[in-house]
């Protein structure tokens, strides 16, 4: 292992190793560092699942959408494994529900991404798991569907390594600099230098980035990923229950069954409580599981069960549930991306554009909206809306 290398990756979750991936794959010499072992459920990107969606509120996130499914493509192709499953998915909830479905609608029909809406009565034909009244309406777009997480983290990293990216895990960084164009990263009791540095640190991105002077109003969030186990699955099968997001607040979100046998994957979105990354515990959150279990029992009764698994996870919020993906002003070799709670859908093509910025100096993806000095990001006590 040499000390050279055109770019270092801070952290290898899911966009830190899609960031490996993408600039192995284009021939950079790549060293991948992660303070904990490759695949830890410390932070982010774990666990079997995450929904992917054409459906967002606004054109851009439509469009980076459409490039995530093209981005995964390509990495099925290389590694020979499926990752995408496309099962159909909802965004249901309240007619005036604080997430309206007309602007996702809009954003889609713009797109010219096909959809339907649906009345409650069509949703309770198509999906008789949902006891829904006439209060309730969904968006039904057929490409959602799940990418399988962990399997594809993995895949990332195992190819990036075949191209010949060097992956440290269990390494901490305990020193950067940054100067005349160059970094150098000290980690693991050695000094690296790169032409470039991609900070995909997730919930630690705060701590990274103020070694360059650089604080954003950042806040890291306990969430829980929960498992049920019904007393009867067969309404919720892989391919015939899609993936479903309810566009109220609290927002909820579920599966049907991937991952673990006999149990369906259902919680809340960013509902958990603010934490230190170091310090934060990994015991479920009560009140969460009773939100979970409330909206469960109303809506989707013969999902109630047992809780067979839970885990915990991060988010990193940035305040206007943006993401961040650009390079720092100042030092524009340093390479920033933060997924804001909602990333893993686009892991591979952030990782991609991280790659873009790298080696190209720019992307043609839109991105515009993602920068790191955008307004929001510069007040000390900026609002919060953290629905997506």
């Amino acid at each position: 292992m040499n000390d050279e290398y055109d770019a270092i990756v801070l952290g290898l979750g899911g966009i830190g190793s899609g960031a490996a991936f993408w600039l192995a794959e284009r021939g950079a010499r790549v060293l991948g560092i992660e303070q904990f072992e490759l695949g830890h459920a410390r932070g982010e990107s774990h666990d079997h699942s995450r929904i992917i969606r054409l459906s967002y509120v606004a054109p851009n996130y439509v469009q980076l959408a459409k490039e995530a499914y093209d981005a995964w493509s390509a990495v099925e192709a290389d590694s020979g494994e499926r990752l995408v499953f496309r099962t159909g998915g909802f965004d249901i909830g309240p007619r005036d529900g604080a997430i309206p479905i007309q602007g996702y609608a809009d954003a889609l029909s713009a797109a010219g991404v096909p959809y339907e809406i649906l009345d409650a009565a069509e949703i309770r034909r198509r999906v008789p798991a949902w006891q829904v009244d006439d209060s309730i309406h969904a968006l039904f777009q057929a490409d959602g569907g799940i990418v399988a997480a962990e399997r594809a983290t993995a895949a990332h990293q195992r190819i990036a390594r075949s191209r010949g990216a060097v992956l440290l895990e269990k390494t901490p960084v305990t020193a950067i600099e940054a100067s005349n164009g160059a970094v150098n990263v000290e980690a693991g009791g050695r000094r690296y230098h790169a032409r470039h540095l991609i900070v995909a640190a997730g919930p630690w991105s705060g701590p990274v980035l103020q070694r360059f002077g650089v604080r954003l109003p950042l806040e890291v969030t306990k969430e829980q990923a929960m498992y049920f186990a019904p007393a009867d699955t067969t309404a919720f099968a892989f391919r015939e229950f899609p993936v479903w997001i309810w566009m109220d607040d609290p927002s909820f979100y579920g599966f049907p069954v991937f991952g673990e046998s006999g149990a369906i994957k259902i919680t809340q979105d960013a509902g958990g409580r603010a934490v230190d990354p170091d310090t934060r515990g990994f015991d479920p959150d009560p009140a969460i599981t009773q939100r979970v279990r409330g909206f469960i029992a109303k809506y989707l009764p013969s999902a109630l069960g047992p809780e067979r698994v839970v885990k915990t996870c991060l988010y990193t919020l940035t305040p206007d549930r943006d993401f961040v993906i650009d390079s720092l002003p100042e030092h524009p070799n340093v390479h920033v991306a933060i997924g804001a709670g909602h990333a893993f859908k686009f892991a591979s093509v952030i990782g991609r554009i991280l790659s873009d910025l790298a080696l190209d100096g720019s992307t043609e993806s839109p991105i515009d909206a993602f920068t790191i000095d955008r307004h929001i990001l510069q007040m000390e006590a900026p609002p919060k809306t953290y629905m997506v």
